[in-house]
C-alpha cells in the first residue's frame, strides 16, 4: 500500500497521531511491536470486568480524552472512596498522601530557583524533625510520578501537585475499547495497523524514511512519526532494540536529560472482596510501608479486584525479577496490611497478573516525569527533523499531564498538525 506517513507505535499517542493524519485525508501504515495495540495501556476482560493492567485513571476533566470517549460513545464513571493507611501496624481510615501539605506547599511556592526534590527538602525540611514529611513526599513522588528525587524538578513536582483536580474517572469498560475505536476509525480511513513489526532500525534522509522490521519487512513513506517511549529514545547503542541511522545524537542527548520512571503494578481478582467488610466497605486507596506500599480498589465499583503499584526508584530495584517473585511480595503485603494469613490470601485468590513494565524490552519504563533539565531538552525533541521525522508521546508534552493519557493523546495530535503544517495541507 502506498503510504504518506509511517508512525512508529501503536500506543495512545500512535492511534491519535494517525487518527488526526487519516482525518485530513493521509493514508499512513502505523507499524507496532506488541501483538496488540495499545503499548502502555493494556485492558483485559474478565468474567467480572475487566483488569487495567496499565493506564487505568484519567486525572482530571480532561478535555482530549473525554472528548474522545464521547464521540467513541464510552462512558466513565468518579472513582474514589475513603483512603486508609497503615500505622504501627493497623490499617485505620484517614490519613494524608503528603503529611504536613501545607508547610510543603508553602515552601514549594516560595522557591525562585528550580532544584532537584532531594535538593529541596534536604535544604528546606532537614533533620529528625521532618522525617516524616520527606518520607511521604518521596513515597509520593516514586509512587505517583514514579519519579527519581535525585533528578525530579521541584518546579514541575509544584506545578502539577497544586493543580491536581479532585476529580478522578475511569472507564466503564477499560481505556481498551477506547483504543479500539480509534484503530477501527484508521482502518477505515483506508490505512493500515500492522502487529508483531518490532522496528529496529529507522533508516532516514530528507523527504523518506525507511522501517526496517526485525521480520526483515521495510517500509518505506515520505515521513515518520515517532511515537515510541522515553526509554527507548534515550539508547544511542546501535545493538539497542531501536535505533536511527543516520544517528540522531542531539536528541539522544536530550532524551537522556528527561527523566523515565519504573513501575511494577500488580492486579490482584479474589472470590469475593473481603476487604468490603466493615469498616472497610468505603476503601479507595491504602498507603502502608510494604514492600508494595500502595493499593487500591475499584470503589465505588465493587469487583472483587485490588491493585498494588510499586514505582520509583524500588521497582528499578525489581527490574530482573521473576514475576512469582512479585507476586509474593504483593501476597504478604496485603497479608500484613489487612492482617490475614498468607495461605487465607492465596486461597481466596483466583487471577493474578503483574505487570513489570520497566522489563519489558518496548517500554522500558512506566512514564516520564520532568527534570531540571526537562525545559530544554524538551524543545529539542519535538523539533522535526528536515520535516521528514516527526516525535511525540506522553513525554513530549508541555503541560503538568506529562506521564498521562491526556499528554500522549495531546502530544500525538501536535505532532500530526506539525507534520500537516509543513506540506501545507
Amino acid at each position: 500500500m502506498q503510504t504518506d506517513v509511517l508512525i512508529i507505535g501503536a500506543g495512545a499517542t500512535g492511534l491519535a497521531t494517525a487518527y488526526e493524519l487519516v482525518k485530513a485525508g493521509k493514508k499512513v501504515t502505523v507499524l507496532e511491536a506488541r501483538p496488540r495495540i495499545g503499548g502502555r495501556i493494556h485492558t483485559v476482560k474478565t468474567d467480572n470486568g475487566h483488569m487495567e493492567l496499565g493506564a487505568e485513571f484519567i486525572h482530571g476533566d480532561l478535555p482530549i480524552t473525554l472528548g474522545l470517549l464521547q464521540e467513541a460513545g464510552l462512558r466513565y464513571t468518579q472513582s474514589g472512596g475513603k483512603l486508609f493507611t497503615v500505622k504501627n501496624g493497623q490499617l485505620t481510615a484517614g490519613g494524608d498522601f503528603i503529611v504536613e501539605w501545607d508547610l510543603l506547599e508553602e515552601k514549594m511556592q516560595a522557591l525562585t530557583g528550580d532544584m532537584t526534590l532531594d535538593a529541596f527538602l534536604q535544604t528546606y525540611f532537614p533533620g529528625d524533625a521532618y522525617a516524616q514529611l520527606r518520607f511521604s513526599v518521596y513515597r509520593y513522588a516514586s509512587g505517583y510520578d514514579t519519579a527519581d528525587p535525585s533528578t525530579a524538578s521541584t518546579f514541575a513536582l509544584r506545578d502539577e501537585w497544586m493543580k491536581e483536580s479532585e476529580h478522578q474517572y475511569r472507564i466503564t469498560t477499560g481505556y481498551g475499547p477506547l483504543l479500539d475505536y480509534l484503530a477501527e476509525k484508521i482502518k477505515a480511513a483506508g490505512s493500515e495497523i500492522l502487529l508483531n513489526c518490532p522496528v529496529q532500525t529507522l533508516q532516514w534522509k530528507a523527504g523518506q524514511a525507511q522501517a526496517l522490521c526485525h521480520n526483515d519487512q521495510s517500509y518505506t513513506a515520505p515521513k515518520a512519526v515517532v511515537t515510541l517511549p522515553l526509554a527507548m529514545l534515550q539508547q544511542n547503542n546501535p545493538d539497542e532494540t531501536f535505533h536511527f541511522s543516520p544517528a540522531l545524537p542531539e536528541k539522544t542527548a536530550a532524551a537522556q536529560q528527561m527523566g523515565m520512571g519504573a513501575i511494577v503494578k500488580i492486579v490482584l481478582q479474589f472470590k469475593e472482596a473481603f476487604w468490603q467488610n466493615t469498616p472497610y466497605r468505603s476503601m479507595g486507596f491504602i498507603l502502608s510501608d510494604e514492600a508494595f506500599p500502595t493499593w487500591w480498589t475499584q470503589y465505588p465499583e465493587e469487583w472483587p479486584v485490588l491493585t498494588g503499584w510499586l514505582g520509583g526508584l524500588p521497582a528499578k530495584a525489581y527490574r530482573d525479577a521473576q514475576g512469582e517473585h512479585l507476586l509474593q511480595l504483593a501476597m504478604q503485603s496485603l497479608s500484613n496490611i489487612f492482617t490475614l494469613p498468607l495461605d487465607t490470601l492465596y486461597d481466596w485468590l483466583e487471577d493474578a497478573q503483574v505487570m513489570n513494565w520497566t522489563a519489558m524490552p518496548y517500554t522500558q519504563g512506566s512514564y516520564a516525569y520532568a527534570t531540571i533539565h526537562t525545559h530544554t531538552a524538551l524543545p529539542i525533541l519535538m523539533e522535526p527533523v528536515q520535516q521528514t521525522l516527526y516525535f511525540a508521546g506522553e513525554a513530549l508534552y508541555e503541560g503538568p499531564a506529562m506521564g498521562t493519557v491526556e499528554a500522549a493523546f495531546s502530544s500525538g495530535i501536535r505532532a500530526a498538525k506539525q507534520l500537516l503544517t509543513s506540506t501545507g495541507t
